[in-house]
């Protein structure tokens, strides 16, 4: 049974690893998007 408690922490803190990533991309290219527009006004 320890076992499968490892294993599901495992997999969430992977899960949730996986997300912070995700978040961090998404927050750059909304910031080079944010950029691109700026260069175009100009």
């Amino acid at each position: 049974m320890t076992y499968l408690f490892a294993a599901y922490s495992i997999i969430w803190l992977l899960i949730g690893g996986y997300i912070l990533v995700l978040g961090k991309r998404q927050k750059q290219a909304v910031n080079e998007v944010k950029f691109l527009q700026e260069l175009h006004k100009n």
